[in-house]
């Protein structure tokens, strides 16, 4: 027997893009279905949870949700250096405990959350548009009926696919970390790891979450590099190489895996009746492959648009593309800038990246902080170029001035 539901808006993926459809659509009134897989959200954590503070402020995410980081040390395989704030710009999440309380928000404010509904197929009228989504749940077999579907469920895309919308990403970074405690944590500091020996096509990390606990990963580029990221963290623990050795005694407490999209913003993100946010849009900081703050604020803007859209009774592609607008408008531009500049750092050999590191010494504090966020406003760069006569640092911000004019 197939139960069936009937939402105004229905949201596929409960993670920080799903929750934050979810919890703006939900105030203005109208009827939210939130769909999870997993048996609880977070069950599986699939990103290490750098974002920055600005951002944690803006969206009200509690004290407790958060790290502050205000240290940012790199190393090459000879080179080292550090880039010291006074105060924390950075932030490493719990990851568990802050996609909860978003969806926790989001359940206030009246949506409706299905754990453990494993989405499958779409449900098309006869114009081919969808109109709603079917799966499976702990009952049976679903059908969610909808206005509107947002897709949110991260790097698989399951709606927009079987839409016949999207194929697979052909290039993203596979991640693999442990959370562990350690014996020696420096609780204000990140670690980014360059070079071969760290990661092909991609950096370790060392990201600390709390006292005396830390996430260490290896994140590789696909296609570029066939490094097995899991293997390779191994190796870099057993062996303590770099900053791993100063961590003392590490014991893992949990695995985490993730993919994350690196195909620029190469995806429609509207269509009619349906909306891909997040991951499925692929909005990913290329420089260090991060987009929870994407994730929230397009999220929240789509959960906008939709409950507008319903409410007017006009929800085909033109009523939807505010949307896709609005987030173009505001991270277009970069991405691809910061794109232009991940394709320079693929290509160093480890020669080139003890020298990189020497450019990025000559940043101050904010304005690192623009150049890693991808905050490339052209404004931005002008200034970078004027402040830093070294020919090094001019070359790669006119790099990325020249993407911009």
């Amino acid at each position: 027997m197939t139960i069936e539901y009937h939402y105004d808006l229905v949201i596929v993926g409960g993670g920080p893009a799903g929750s934050s459809v979810a919890y703006e659509a939900s105030k203005s009134g109208i009827k939210v279905a939130l769909l999870e897989k997993e048996e609880t959200i977070a069950q599986s954590v699939r990103t290490s949870g750098v974002t920055w503070i600005q951002n944690i402020k803006e969206f009200g995410i509690p004290d407790d949700c958060y790290n502050p980081i205000k240290n940012y040390s790199f190393c090459s395989p000879n080179n080292i250096v550090t880039i010291s704030d006074t105060v924390p710009q950075a932030a490493v999440l719990d990851v568990r405990k802050t996609y909860r309380w978003l969806a926790e928000q989001a359940k206030n404010e009246g949506a409706d959350i299905f754990l453990k509904t494993n989405i499958k197929d779409v449900i098309k009228n006869k114009d081919g548009d969808i109109v709603g989504v079917s799966g499976t749940n702990k009952e049976g077999d679903v059908i969610f009926h909808s206005k509107v579907v947002v897709d949110a469920s991260g790097f698989s895309s399951t709606v927009s696919k079987a839409m016949g919308f999207v194929t697979q990403w052909e290039r993203f970074g596979a991640g693999a970390e442990y959370e562990a405690i350690a014996e020696n944590v420096d609780q204000e500091t990140w670690w980014l790891m360059v070079g071969q020996k760290y990661s092909p096509a991609g950096y370790a990390w060392i990201f600390p979450v709390g006292k005396n606990i830390v996430r260490i990963g290896v994140g590789v580029g696909k296609p570029e590099s066939a490094v097995d990221p899991t293997e390779r963290l191994k190796e870099i623990i057993d062996l303590k190489m770099g900053p791993i050795g100063k961590l003392g005694k590490i014991t893992p407490i949990e695995f985490h895996y993730g993919l994350i999209p690196n195909d620029g913003l190469s995806r429609k993100t509207v269509y009619n009746n349906l909306i891909l946010v997040g991951d499925s849009a692929g909005q990913a900081n290329p420089l260090v492959l991060e987009g929870i703050r994407y994730a929230i604020k397009f999220g929240r803007i789509a959960g906008k648009i939709a409950s507008n859209a319903i409410k007017s009774g006009k929800t085909d592609e033109t009523a939807l593309y505010t949307y896709e607008e609005n987030w173009k408008k505001d991270i277009q531009t970069k991405i691809k800038s910061a794109g232009k500049v991940q394709d320079r750092w693929i290509g160093l050999s480890d020669e080139e990246w003890d020298k990189e590191l020497d450019i990025i010494k000559e940043l101050k504090p904010a304005e690192f902080l623009d150049f890693i966020k991808a905050d490339f406003g052209l404004a931005n760069m002008i200034k970078l170029a004027t402040h830093h006569p070294k020919l090094a640092v001019r070359q790669l911000f006119n790099l990325v001035r020249s993407k911009n004019s």
